[in-house]
């Protein structure tokens, strides 16, 4: 079970909408809305959701915090600033590892996001079990709502079991070139370099062939690419020996 976003009070449908497209990347679907200025349903909020219908079809609307936090076991206050309270206060990966223990063991969790220009009252950050907040610049530490929200479901997706696999794509499997492919390609590359003396003077071509070879072994290179190699030394030699006829 994924965590549920709760915004108190947003003043835009946009930034609503913005909020939901930045949980369904993160594959967070709940999200609840207390008091939303403009109304809820908002044809603003679904435009700016860039197609996370899914979450928007599915968001609730309540009146109060108490409310929209009442069947949850565990939820975390989200504020940029110190409040004068006896809270404990958690970085995001923290947090997100935290959240998932809860939930692991059968818990309910939400996430209370405040305003757009002064974030949750006292009151309503004393509803939660602690606090949350980024590890932003001081002098600049304010965030839109969709950023924030992006942020938080990042790291609540980054410490689930599944982390590797979240990513859409991975790195080709492809056959990595071998110490032989290696040592033709360092044949090939040295035996071209000579044709066009670029070893000079003869005394150092030692110490030039390892340089060569050291730099050539730093990548990771796969067969297609030693072949691709290969095939850039040839065109060359053949381009050198046509200049001489």
């Amino acid at each position: 079970m994924d965590p549920v976003i709760i915004l108190v009070e947003p003043q835009l449908g946009e930034n609503i909408g913005m909020a939901a497209r930045a949980m369904a990347n993160f594959g967070v679907t709940d999200l609840r809305l207390v008091r939303p200025r403009d109304g809820w349903p908002s044809e603003k909020a679904r435009n700016a959701a860039s197609r996370a219908d899914h979450v928007i079809g599915k968001t609730l609307k309540f009146e109060t915090v108490e409310e929209a936090v009442a069947d949850l076991d565990f939820v975390y206050a989200t504020t940029a600033r110190q409040r004068d309270m006896l809270k404990t206060v958690r970085h995001p990966v923290e947090a997100a590892q935290i959240l998932r223990t809860t939930v692991n063991t059968g818990g309910k969790v939400g996430i209370m996001f405040g305003r757009e220009r002064w974030g949750l009252n006292n009151d309503e950050v004393a509803l939660a079990n602690e606090i949350l907040t980024l590890p932003v610049d001081p002098d600049f530490s304010s965030l839109n709502i969709a950023q924030a929200v992006l942020i938080i479901c990042y790291e609540w997706r980054m410490s689930g079991s599944d982390r590797e696999a979240a990513l859409p794509f991975e790195t080709p499997d492809v056959p990595r070139a071998s110490k032989e492919d290696m040592v033709r390609l360092f044949d090939h590359f040295e035996e071209a370099l000579d044709e066009v003396g670029f070893f000079r003077p003869p005394e150092k071509r030692q110490h030039m062939v390892q340089n060569l070879r050291t730099i050539l072994q730093k990548g990771d290179w796969a067969e297609q690419e030693v072949r691709t190699l290969r095939g850039v030394v040839a065109a060359l030699q053949r381009r050198h020996e046509r200049s001489r006829q």
